[in-house]
């Protein structure tokens, strides 16, 4: 149970960096459709930043339960939540090169995750 409680704090976290992206999107709507003098572009810059801030931190107490290789191996779920946030935030297309490219993704983070026990000196076939 404590495992499955490491993973799910692993993909909050990287779920949390994906905002990054939505936020640097955001500012650059802004910019485009107002200017530098937009208060919502240095809204959207800070809380990409504090978003940036928020998850180093997390990052550093959450890798300490995992390997590295499996630890980075999950990180490219963003990917998913990325595309998922453009989907769903901004009404962008999924296509099917898209959908291909997830999943192989996935397919590797599974492969990683698996090959490895997740932390060190405990390894599972």
């Amino acid at each position: 149970m404590e495992r499955i409680k490491d993973y799910i704090l692993l993909h909050l976290n990287i779920m949390l960096f994906s905002f990054t992206s939505v936020f640097s999107k955001l500012a650059s709507n802004c910019l485009n459709r107002d200017g530098i003098r937009s208060l919502w572009l240095y809204i959207f810059l800070f809380l990409m930043l504090l978003n940036c801030f928020v998850y180093a931190l997390a990052w550093q107490k959450v890798i300490k339960k995992f390997e590295l290789n499996v630890a980075y191996a999950n990180r490219s779920i963003y990917l998913i939540w990325s595309q998922v946030w453009a989907v769903a935030i901004f009404h962008e297309n999924l296509t099917v090169r898209n959908i291909v490219g997830l999943l192989i993704v996935f397919a590797g983070v599974i492969i990683v995750s698996t090959q490895t026990g997740g932390k060190e000196g405990e390894k599972t076939v």
